[in-house]
């Protein structure tokens, strides 16, 4: 959820639906940290309607946590969320102290650190948005496939720079895909069979 050479100071992320509706939390003050935009993520979600409830969530680079904590917000059983940033991550904490989410788990570390060890049990979406100038999509989606952190109906979403391919893991396809501004986005699903 970053971008190079961005800074946030005074801004604010806001839920958009579920049992936060409209609250908005702060954003710390940190290089490049990058919220999904509100629209992005109401196009996500709405993409997600049907697989959101009690789903089991990872949200991987988190930042401000606004993909997971919208996940909470419209009825996800848990979500992890692994931050790296000491900023980030104490913003975060504290958004989730505020909001007392049954299901709301804080890890702080790498993405990839977590994705190194297989789940005790698998989960149903993971959200990936790493910061763009480190270009960890495809190391995060092998690592995501390759061991069985997604359950047989998991789904991956992923966030990108528009001029940016990303290679998809085998047996994997895209649901949906769309771009905002420089930004494409994209909802990824296994392929029936394979």
């Amino acid at each position: 959820m970053r971008k190079n050479n961005q800074k946030n100071a005074g801004s604010s992320i806001r839920i958009i639906a579920g049992d936060w509706r409209g609250r908005k939390l702060p954003v710390a003050e940190v290089d490049g940290l990058r919220p999904t935009g509100d629209r992005v993520r109401e196009t996500l979600f709405n993409w997600l309607q049907l697989d959101i409830r009690d789903a089991r969530c990872l949200d991987l680079f988190a930042g401000t946590g606004a993909l997971g904590l919208e996940a909470l917000s419209r009825g996800a059983s848990e979500v992890v969320f692994t931050e790296l940033d000491t900023k980030a991550q104490q913003q975060l904490q504290a958004n989730l102290t505020t909001l007392q989410p049954h299901g709301g788990v804080l890890k702080r570390m790498a993405a990839l650190d977590l994705l190194k060890q297989p789940p005790a049990t698998p989960y149903d979406i993971a959200f990936i948005d790493p910061p763009f100038a480190l270009n960890l999509w495809d190391d995060t989606l092998i690592a995501l496939t390759q061991a069985p952190w997604l359950s047989e109906h998991g789904l991956i979403y992923v966030e990108h720079p528009k001029r940016t391919a990303i290679t998809l893991p085998n047996g994997w396809q895209e649901r949906k895909s769309k771009t905002s501004g420089q930004v494409t986005y994209c909802l990824l699903e296994r392929i029936e069979g394979v």
